[in-house]
């Protein structure tokens, strides 16, 4: 569904991401793992057209462009919320420039769901950091998109919406759709993501199923050992232990 092919970006002379390429399924969710400022938002800001790249990025098959965008649900690591309209008004907003039809009953299940709905008249601004995640969350897949990019989803949210989240990206696989998902929990990842790839310094350094992941590392335990050795911050980690 997803293609992307020797991705670089740059700001200014610093390189962020390096010649990266990898491929997002139908029917799979795909973890982008990786320790802070390996990349990974830079990354999914290029693939959404956030960020100037080179390289390629393709959608079924086709360059990513303005109505590409149409097919994807985006949540991004920072809010991207119109903050003086209320999640009623800012749906509207995302309803019209979609171009979305009947789009009422979903949107009253969705809101629901994460139980927005004392919130539904409130100005976003005044909201609190976990309602915010849910009203990106939503605007996201309002649109029924089939391609779902998630940069840390879960930030801020409850166990309860957690749940349903995790809930939704399964469901959302099953159907056929795909996600892109980043997340610095491990446990997270290593229950949903079916392959994995590992950025770290700007470059993939492994990727794959869990046990394909193991078998690079050399590693026996879970995600968070594998991640660490690929990463090269087990050592970092041993020499600490070792100085306290």
């Amino acid at each position: 569904m997803l293609r992307v092919n020797d991705l670089t970006v740059r700001y200014g002379d610093k390189v962020a991401v390096s010649s990266i390429s990898f491929q997002v399924k139908e029917g799979e969710i795909f973890g982008l793992l990786g320790p802070n400022g390996a990349g990974k938002s830079s990354t999914i800001k290029a693939i959404v057209g956030l960020v100037p790249f080179e390289g390629e990025t393709r959608l079924f098959d086709r360059e990513i462009d303005v109505r590409a965008k149409n097919s994807i649900g985006y949540v991004p690591e920072e809010f991207m919320l119109l903050e003086s309209l209320t999640p009623k008004e800012f749906f509207e907003f995302i309803a019209s420039i979609r171009r979305i039809k009947n789009v009422n009953d979903r949107l009253e299940k969705l809101v629901r769901a994460f139980g927005i709905t004392n919130y539904f008249e409130t100005p976003i601004a005044s909201l609190s950091m976990g309602t915010k995640q849910k009203v990106s969350i939503i605007a996201a897949l309002l649109h029924s998109p089939p391609l779902l990019i998630l940069d840390e989803p879960l930030n801020g949210l409850d166990a309860k919406s957690s749940r349903i989240l995790k809930e939704i990206m399964a469901r959302h696989v099953e159907n056929g759709g795909a996600v892109l998902f980043s997340t610095h929990i491990m446990e997270i990842a290593e229950k949903l993501c079916d392959r994995i790839a590992v950025i770290s310094g700007g470059r993939i350094v492994a990727e794959g199923t869990i046990d394909e992941l193991r078998e690079i590392a050399l590693a026996d335990g879970g995600l968070e050992e594998i991640f660490l050795k690929l990463t090269g911050q087990m050592e970092e980690i041993d020499e600490v232990l070792r100085v306290l």
